[in-house]
């Protein structure tokens, strides 16, 4: 069996790969390693975003749990930030969400938080899977009284807006701001927080009918939402991707501003109110050079890590970091949660511009995005780590690399949730850098495919 675990929880097609089955055997191991040092009834909470297979995972999840022992409080739909929130709210020994992110609908995951509201270290998410590999997950199941129960709390996500629209002080009167939802999670706890803080909100895509998440719509497809915003005459377009732990924006002009330039433009303004811890930002090696360059001239040391935010969140801690992120979306402000937070990333970026009284477009000004073309190859689960052991492929990525070397740079990874390899190219010619990444993604899908 391969590792379960990716880089973010355990994905694959709901029904097919991640199954009720397996769903009933992570609660049931999950709830053991996280629960096992407490002297009282674990208790752990769960929530899920809005694809149609969440019901059936979380109650395959939640049977897994209370077989053995552990109470449930289930919160139903809710961003995997507020999960993380709220897990620490209610003193939960462990946090569940069942998402599959960005990912089409037929995709779904489950993933864990330690009672502090952080993504589990690979150890602990190995010893979850060798209790379900060794097949020991139900041997610790309960009988009579000591069953766990399951506490339906449905208002609990009112409980995250709260907390958001504390944690960032900001009228928002008079700004018109366009709110992509994605069909997802945040179709109410955005909206309502927006509205709450004295936003005109325009939203769409908030009427999700469990087939349609992430369906041409959110962070990862912005067209619709460029377009609002310009014939909407809005200050901000703000899109959130299925679970709302990404945030991208659309400036009043309709052009996208993501997630590197939103840490340059937070980032700096915390710097120079003298809330950056550090003066220091966390970044992934995918961010633009741009953001470098923008640092550098800023006094703000930049910290570096692979791709994937729990390896941005691992460096934050290690550094004493309080804010970091990835160009995707995924912003952590560590101070106020312990995850990518979409609804608390909008909020900042929306206090410095009424603090500034500048327009997104100004503020985006702080930094120049460099050209990169990223596309995706398609390359089975099983595939997708080997594409250096392709003599055709590892000869034209070396052969890029030179090309590039001194004015750009030459990234390929395989992705750590979707079975595909990442060609991103960063140089000065955008019509070359497009032509040489669809090159080699060609290539790779011909090798690997």
């Amino acid at each position: 069996m391969a590792r379960l675990f990716g880089t973010d929880g355990v994905r694959g097609v709901a029904g097919k790969e991640l199954t009720a089955e397996l769903a009933m055997q992570l609660g049931q191991a999950g709830a053991r390693v996280l629960a096992k040092d407490t002297n009282r009834k674990p208790v752990v909470l769960v929530g899920c975003d809005t694809r149609i297979s969440g019901g059936m995972l979380a109650n395959a999840l939640m049977a897994g749990i209370t077989s053995v022992g552990a109470d449930v409080i289930y919160v139903g739909v809710a961003p995997t930030p507020a999960v993380a929130y709220l897990t620490r709210r209610y003193r939960a020994d462990a946090g569940v969400v069942i998402s599959a992110s960005h990912n089409p609908v037929e995709f779904n995951g489950i993933k864990f938080f330690d009672a502090h509201g952080f993504k589990l270290p690979d150890a602990t998410e190995d010893e979850i899977e060798a209790i379900i590999k060794n097949g020991a997950g139900a041997d610790a199941a309960k009988t009579g009284l000591e069953v766990g129960r399951i506490d339906y709390r449905f208002d609990a996500a009112d409980e995250y807006i709260n907390h958001s629209v504390n944690s960032v002080d900001v009228d928002l009167t008079g700004m018109r701001i366009v709110a992509d939802c994605a069909e997802g999670a945040s179709f109410k706890t955005s909206v309502q927080a927006l509205k709450r803080l004295g936003a005109e909100v325009i939203a769409i895509h908030d009427r999700p009918d469990g087939s349609n998440i992430n369906r041409d719509c959110g962070s990862t497809h912005l067209g619709e939402l460029c377009r609002r915003v310009v014939e909407e005459k809005a200050d901000i377009g703000v899109a959130f991707d299925g679970d709302a732990d990404r945030f991208l924006a659309v400036d009043e002009k309709g052009l996208v501003i993501d997630g590197d330039q939103i840490m340059a433009i937070v980032g700096l303004d915390m710097k120079n109110r003298g809330k950056l811890s550090g003066d220091r930002l966390v970044v992934t090696v995918m961010s633009n050079l741009g953001l470098t360059i923008m640092a550098d001239k800023n006094g703000i040391n930049l910290e570096q890590t692979k791709v994937g935010d729990r390896y941005v969140l691992e460096r934050m801690k290690e550094t004493g970091s309080n804010l970091g992120g990835e160009q995707s979306g995924h912003i952590i402000f560590l101070d106020e949660n312990t995850t990518g937070d979409g609804l608390l990333s909008a909020l900042h970026l929306l206090d410095v511009m009424k603090r500034s009284g500048k327009k997104l477009s100004e503020l985006a000004d702080v930094m120049e995005v460099l050209p990169q073309a990223l596309v995706n190859a398609k390359a089975s689960n099983d595939k997708k780590h080997d594409f250096m052991q392709s003599e055709a492929v590892s000869g034209a990525i070396k052969a890029l690399e030179e090309k590039y070397a001194g004015e750009g740079r030459v990234l390929i990874r395989p992705s750590g949730t979707e079975p595909l390899v990442r060609v991103m190219i960063e140089g000065r010619d955008k019509s070359v850098i497009d032509k040489d990444a669809s090159d080699l993604a060609a290539l790779i899908e011909k090798e690997l495919g």
